[in-house]
């Protein structure tokens, strides 16, 4: 890949172009990633609403059908349904782990295979959770392993 940057005052704003021969996954991702950026998320705490980049949320979970973004200090209530913000967050890194959880590839420090075909993440934080037997294939394929 070649990066070529040009720089024009008479510009309002900033303008993206991707070349390529062929849309392939590394460029859809890419593609996916730019149109992710500067994106917030709305959380709630202590009866106020902060905003929120993806790359601080270590993971999304889902609990008694209410949903939390989880980050290093603290956790936020989110007014998004899971599967809104999978949506939303579709290009950022995050992968759904389980029904009711999403977790940032980036912030995952390990992973182990479990037994029954399950994979344990242990996150930045030093917290452990576990991807279902049902979503570790995909993870896996994403991952390379």
């Amino acid at each position: 890949m070649r990066i070529q940057l040009h720089t024009d005052p008479s510009l309002e704003e900033t303008v993206v172009t991707v070349a390529c021969p062929a849309l392939d996954d590394a460029t859809a991702r890419l593609l996916a990633s730019l149109q992710a950026f500067g994106r917030k998320l709305t959380g709630q705490a202590d009866g106020q609403a902060y905003l929120l980049d993806p790359e601080e949320v270590l993971y999304i979970d889902t609990v008694d059908k209410l949903v939390f973004l989880y980050t290093r200090q603290a956790v936020y209530e989110s007014p998004l349904r899971l599967y809104e913000l999978e949506e939303r967050l579709a290009g950022c890194g995050f992968l759904r782990a389980g029904k009711s959880c999403l977790v940032n590839l980036d912030r995952v420090r390990s992973i182990r295979p479990e037994l029954g075909g399950r994979l344990q993440l242990t996150m930045e934080s030093g917290e452990r959770l576990f991807v279902s037997r049902q979503y570790a294939p995909a993870f896996k394929q994403i991952l390379g392993l």
